[in-house]
């Protein structure tokens, strides 16, 4: 996964929190339009904001308004007291995925497959080709409608190391397990396997988030 953060090295004294961020489109819900479902789709890393509005675009040049919702980027703010000042910044929770509302149909499938950028919906098998909608409560909390926020020190090294299985304590995937994949030391965060939408999903989090099993 191609992280997203270009931050400098943060040292011991940090102070971190995280929080939702309100997206710039209309309030979404976790309750999809009438005929309507949020699906996960797989896009290229880092084009994400371009992908989306090239997709909105072409919906509304194809004329199919009326089987398209909404898209939305998954993202949190995080802001960090660094010397007495307050900086913020925001980061992708899903590097590689937009949640889109859709009425899947052939039209809206061969509208995503022809946009520069779209891999697949997420959820489709070999015995079963139409995508799995998400749940509800997989898209509350995509869209951290139950999130709250913490505040916690960032350490200089976790008490766990690559491969350890480790519980997610915090944050938006609070309750989930998964495996270590990689320490970023020189960002305070850790690289984590979980499974999500069926299928394992690597996710940046910080130490303070997660705790060894």
């Amino acid at each position: 996964m191609v992280s997203d953060n270009l931050e400098q090295p943060v040292d011991p004294s940090v102070e971190s929190e995280s929080h939702p961020v309100q997206s710039s489109t209309p309030e979404i819900s976790a309750k999809p339009s009438l005929g309507k479902s949020w699906y996960v789709v797989k896009v290229q890393s880092g084009r994400e904001e371009s992908i989306k509005e090239a997709l909105e675009k072409r919906v509304k040049i194809d004329g199919l308004e009326e089987f398209f919702g909404q898209i939305h980027i998954p993202i949190e703010k995080v802001t960090e007291m660094r010397r007495g000042k307050r900086v913020s910044r925001e980061r992708k929770l899903f590097p590689g995925y937009l949640m889109v509302e859709v009425e899947f149909n052939d039209p809206i499938l061969y509208l995503f497959r022809e946009t520069t950028g779209v891999g697949d919906f997420v959820g489709g098998t070999a015995t079963h080709k139409l995508p799995t909608p998400m749940s509800e409560r997989e898209i509350e909390r995509m869209l951290r409608v139950k999130g709250d926020n913490v505040a916690a020190t960032v350490v200089s090294r976790p008490a766990f190391d690559a491969g350890d299985r480790i519980k997610v304590k915090d944050g938006t995937f609070a309750g989930m397990d998964g495996e270590v994949k990689e320490i970023m030391e020189a960002l305070g965060r850790v690289k984590v396997e979980l499974t999500i939408f069926g299928r394992p999903v690597p996710v940046e989090l910080e130490y303070w988030q997660v705790e060894i099993v």
